[in-house]
């Protein structure tokens, strides 16, 4: 006769999200239904509504507090970004954040795993492999840099799971959120920036989170940078017309603003200089390689129409 389990293996394990964006939230979403404990910390106190899933108001820069929160947990996801997209946002708010998380992540004995971006490649005119370089400076290219080169000193074990541009539910403020599937679902003519038909790299969301899932789990994974499962490079104009099609609306008419214009407006706008900064991701083909990641970590992209299936239902539901 077996003998019944004991206290601990029925246990599920803990895990601790700081941030509840889309990433956050679907990392959260994804294990709470694996049947894992889910603490989810935010300011508002916001989250995924699950039986498994406890949210907690906390301010991340209180190590005191984080410390205790930590307790027991098996891994951090830190998914807090800047609460403005400016380079000095990112320099008032990011390091101290993450230095903070890491101190009580490592008092607690806890991984951190970082969703990371391809800002600090510094070789971006290439396809992006995890051997490539990331020496990228100035602006907020030269902050993700420095940001990853603390996470590789720290004493508390990391890990950095590298997405291109997101895509998936819940993605709004990004290339291939609201600004595009607004339009396209309306109906509309669709205005991005750069080239629109150059190869661009696009991550579906739920392959990041599951991707820093499965590294978080294995400690032979830690400390060092993987790429999330991304599928081939599309263009702009591919990845709206795979939207309209999810949809079944016309394929939307696609235009662009030259780097140019952009780059005019710049010296005017606060806004269109940090979007200018990111214009050579635009302007030549932008690809990330992601099939060293795919095989270390057993997982492989989501189809770019289940994909765009997904966040197409996910959009049309949050008209109803």
């Amino acid at each position: 006769m077996s003998q019944p389990e004991s206290p601990a293996a029925q246990t599920p394990a803990l895990y601790v999200v700081t941030g509840a964006g889309p990433v956050g939230w679907t990392v959260a979403e994804q294990l709470a239904a694996a049947g894992h404990r889910m603490r989810v910390l935010t300011r508002s106190g916001s989250g995924p509504d699950h039986p498994r899933v406890e949210k907690e108001r906390v301010d991340a820069s209180d190590p005191a507090q984080l410390g205790e929160l930590f307790r027991g947990a098996k891994a951090v996801f830190h998914c807090i970004h800047g609460s403005r997209y400016t380079a000095r946002t990112w320099a008032e708010e990011l390091p101290g954040a993450e230095e903070t998380v890491l101190a009580a992540a490592g008092g607690a004995g806890a991984v951190v795993v970082f969703p990371e971006s391809l800002y600090s490649y510094s070789e971006p005119d290439r396809p992006m492999t995890e051997e490539g370089p990331r020496e990228a400076r100035g602006g907020k290219r030269g902050i993700r840099t420095e940001l990853l080169k603390a996470r590789q000193a720290s004493a508390t074990d990391t890990v950095s799971v590298v997405a291109s541009d997101f895509f998936g539910p819940r993605v709004r403020g990004a290339h291939a959120g609201e600004r595009m599937l607004k339009p396209v679902l309306a109906g509309k003519s669709l205005l991005v920036i750069g080239n629109a038909g150059l190869p661009h790299s696009f991550t579906y969301v739920p392959d990041l989170a599951a991707a820093m899932i499965r590294a978080a789990q294995d400690p032979a994974l830690w400390n060092r940078v993987w790429h999330a499962p991304t599928g081939p490079a599309l263009s702009q104009r591919k990845i709206a017309e795979e939207f309209a099609a999810a949809a079944g609306v016309r394929t939307p008419r696609v235009a662009a603003v030259p780097g140019w214009v952009l780059r005019t407006m710049a010296v005017f706008s606060p806004g269109a200089r940090e979007l200018a900064e990111t214009l050579y991701q635009f302007e030549h083909p932008f690809v990330l390689d992601s099939r060293a990641s795919e095989a270390a970590l057993g997982l492989r992209p989501t189809p770019v129409k289940v994909a765009a299936a997904a966040t197409v239902a996910w959009w049309r539901d949050q008209d109803q």
